[in-house]
């Protein structure tokens, strides 16, 4: 089986994150329909992943504070990357909480790994 990257995108920026208010029902329900998806595909899950903080970049010019749409991953195992994308459709993650997609790549293996 194949390992898959899975980052969930957001679709507002920062400033627009942190002014969004959601009602306790709201949370609950997205909340119980997360932990639902994270169980009946627990077995494809080998790594939680969860929420990501802000981000840096290092480049040739140093270190800078940079934003991008990355919310949080997870990392699955399924037989096609076509398999794998399948386990999203329908996540909590854009069904009910304001995400904007999920994006899966494969994970290959490093260039002389064994």
């Amino acid at each position: 089986m194949a390992k898959f990257l899975a980052l969930y995108m957001g679709s507002a920026s920062p400033e627009e994150r942190a002014s969004i208010v959601f009602s306790e029902d709201t949370i609950a329900a997205g909340m119980a329909a997360w932990t639902e998806w994270m169980q009946k595909h627990a077995a494809r899950i080998i790594d939680t992943g969860g929420p990501l903080g802000t981000t840096k970049r290092a480049g040739r010019d140093g270190v800078t504070d940079i934003h991008n749409r990355v919310a949080a991953y997870v990392i699955v195992e399924a037989e096609s990357h076509d398999a794998a994308a399948r386990l999203f459709e329908g996540h909590p993650h854009f069904a009910i909480f304001p995400g904007d997609s999920v994006e899966i790549m494969e994970c290959k293996p490093s260039p002389g790994a064994s």
